[in-house]
């Protein structure tokens, strides 16, 4: 049987239970102290019994009930203030005979039963499977008198049983609050942990700052340290990753450019139809490796750069620039904007949100149905949507829009970047990326809607 898998709940249980059992341990020596203790008291009462009884006896004095000696050897026990007309449940608690040197019962109590009394051997204490019994002595003019008290050894079990339930009650009633205390100072023991814990969660590829070790517990720092070490590293190999991949494609912009001219070049010096061919194949190929450079410089900005500025600024000019961008050159005609009068406020860094709407316009344009309009649409609260008509993309299918080199088909010329960039912006900022398809109002397309935060 495996334990409970919460650290707080297995340590309180198991303090708890150790705690326990300690403590029955320490309640059965207790105990067993008690009855020691006990036990000498109650053979002094019974031997202060014994010696007032012989003296009774010897004066010629006669108790007025002998089967009950209220007050003879009881004293500090409580038993002296029973009741009057009460008897015991294991009736009385003393009976004992008196006899001469010629074994003449000299005074007996009412239950003494003679079977029930040992012949004397020594004075002292006898102790039998039901009785403790003490003998005794003592001589006078007639001749020598020998007493035995007895008293049923089911009494002082009784006694000790009472008192240890007394002395139980109270305990037992504190056992679930000690555990209930117990939990309470583990857990508030144990915050520091959760703390950690919850702000080890929000750490990831875009949040690699150091965690915070003031006020954590000694066992806990070292943990921390290495953890604060694992994410320095992570972040210098993600740094150098973007770093990659920023500065090769920068450095192939230049290379790529030139080539692309001497290609050209090569068509407008020849009349050979396949030389031509090949230098517009070639030609074709090096500006499709200029794209993807271009969109390998925007996934390392999208990932590097600071994307929120905590400024305020419209976004509503930002999107005319790029949609009009669009329109003088692959989007003529194609495009429907559609812009709020009241400014649109965010912190989002201006070209970051520049990116992010450049690269869902050209995905609408690209997979879009040819001649037919592409919507793109900037609303309060701070929502940029396009929606463009097309194929359905099957639910099992939209989160595989966003990976990286991902296309929806092969047919058309992307790099498969496009929302991968819009999706580490999106991520990043704390925006919301919704696909919707088919698009709202229609019965075919797909909708990007993205919720930025805004500032009023």
């Amino acid at each position: 049987m495996t334990g409970p898998r919460s650290l707080q709940l297995r340590i309180a249980l198991m303090v708890g239970l150790a705690v326990t059992v300690l403590w029955l341990v320490a309640a059965s020596v207790t105990g067993y102290r008690l009855r020691h203790e006990l036990d000498i008291e109650f053979d002094g009462a019974l031997r202060d019994t014994a010696h007032r009884l012989l003296h009774l006896a010897d004066s010629g004095e006669r108790p007025d009930r002998p089967g009950r000696l209220r007050g003879h050897g009881r004293k500090g026990h409580g038993s002296g203030r029973k009741k009057e007309g009460r008897r015991d449940a294991l009736g009385d608690f003393y009976s004992y005979r008196i006899v001469d040197d010629k074994g003449h019962v000299v005074l007996a109590s009412e239950d003494a039963v003679a079977s029930n009394f040992p012949p004397f051997e020594s004075t002292g204490f006898v102790r039998t499977d039901t009785r403790t019994l003490f003998y005794d002595r003592v001589k006078n003019d007639d001749g020598v008198l020998t007493i035995v008290v007895a008293e049923p050894r089911s009494r002082r079990a009784m006694v000790v049983g009472e008192i240890v339930v007394s002395l139980s009650r109270p305990l037992l009633l504190m056992i679930p609050l000690m555990f209930a205390a117990i939990f309470l100072i583990v857990r508030f023991s144990l915050a520091p942990m959760r703390q950690l814990r919850d702000d080890l969660g929000q750490r990831g590829a875009h949040k690699l700052a150091p965690l915070a070790d003031n006020g954590l517990p000694s066992e806990l720092t070292p943990i921390v340290g290495s953890i604060n070490a694992l994410l320095a590293r992570l972040g210098a190999a993600f740094e150098a990753e973007r770093s990659f991949a920023a500065n090769a494609a920068h450095e192939l912009r230049t290379p790529v450019a030139g080539a692309i001219a001497q290609a050209q070049r090569l068509q407008a010096e020849t009349d050979d139809a396949g030389v031509i061919a090949r230098a517009r194949d070639i030609e074709n190929t090096l500006k499709r490796l200029n794209r993807l450079s271009e969109k390998l410089m925007q996934l390392a900005r999208a990932e590097g750069a600071r994307l929120r500025t905590g400024t305020s600024a419209d976004l509503r000019p930002i999107l005319r620039i790029v949609v009009e961008d669009f329109e003088r050159y692959s989007g003529a005609g194609r495009l429907e904007l559609s812009l709020p009068e009241t400014p649109i406020l965010s912190d989002l860094d201006p070209d970051a949100f520049g990116i992010l709407s450049r690269n869902l316009i050209e995905n609408a344009l690209k997979h879009g149905a040819a001649q037919t309009p592409v919507k793109v649409e900037l609303s309060a609260p701070a929502v940029l949507s396009v929606a463009n008509a097309g194929c359905v993309v099957l639910p099992e299918d939209l989160d595989r829009l966003t990976a990286r080199f991902a296309r929806s088909n092969d047919k058309t010329d992307g790099s498969g970047l496009g929302l991968a960039i819009v999706k580490t912006i999106a991520d990043r900022t704390g925006a919301r990326l919704e696909f919707n398809t088919p698009a709202p109002g229609r019965t075919d397309g797909i909708e990007v809607r993205v919720s930025f935060p805004r500032s009023d």
